[in-house]
């Protein structure tokens, strides 16, 4: 297989070069790009349609969140990660809103970093459990009242949502309902078609407002 193509979009220059050299060591990532600001991180986009951008969300010109709502709007296949050193859940939120497809936060250890980007990348899980709780904690008390309700959902799509909005990969789902992976990704796939989203992220965001959490009792 050939290697992710990555563009690193970060305006301090011993950040660049700290994720480069993490990069660097995993041969399944190609560094194309590094980028000083937002504008020019969307520029490089254009240039050199990198697999994934690895975007810091504090930079001049455009914020890293601004950058990715254009390169969202412009080039929809391109991944976005957000990097920050908040876990600010309001940031987190913002850049699904954008488009992004994950978000980092920066003090994670390198090991965390490879393994998430494969499950990113691999499409199998695109929201830690960490994450995925913060997503809880903010949107327990919100309902939406502009999107499809959970009833369009056969009982074993809703069960899958409970899964995702828990931040379980389609390995640990298929697992736990015993069924096949590949059954796991279709049901996914038709899920977001059901309910008019973009991606995985923004599935959990849904179980979060409307209740589909996994209990404890539930998880196999």
């Amino acid at each position: 297989m050939n290697a992710y193509r990555v563009l690193i979009a970060d305006d301090h220059h011993m950040a660049r070069l700290a994720i480069r050299s993490l990069l660097e060591q995993d041969p399944s990532f190609d560094v194309i790009g590094e980028a000083t600001n937002g504008e020019e991180a969307y520029q490089m986009c254009g240039a050199l349609q990198p697999d994934l951008v690895l975007m810091d969300i504090n930079m001049p010109r455009w914020t890293g969140l601004e950058a990715t709502r254009e390169v969202k709007k412009a080039y929809p296949h391109i991944k976005v990660v957000i990097l920050s050193i908040s876990d600010d859940v309001g940031d987190l939120i913002t850049a699904i809103q954008f488009g992004a497809q994950g978000y980092l936060l920066k003090n994670l250890e390198p090991d965390d970093w490879i393994t998430y980007l494969h499950a990113l990348l691999g499409e199998d899980s695109e929201l830690s459990r960490e994450m995925a709780a913060r997503l809880f904690t903010r949107f327990r008390q919100e309902e939406s009242m502009n999107e499809p309700v959970p009833d369009v959902l056969t009982p074993r799509e809703r069960e899958i949502v409970m899964y995702v909005g828990a931040g379980k990969t389609n390995r640990e789902i298929s697992d736990a309902l015993i069924i096949a992976e590949n059954t796991v990704k279709n049901h996914i796939k038709n899920i977001l078609e059901k309910l008019q989203l973009v991606n995985r992220v923004q599935l959990a965001a849904y179980a979060v407002r409307h209740h589909l959490m996994l209990r404890q009792s539930d998880e196999r």
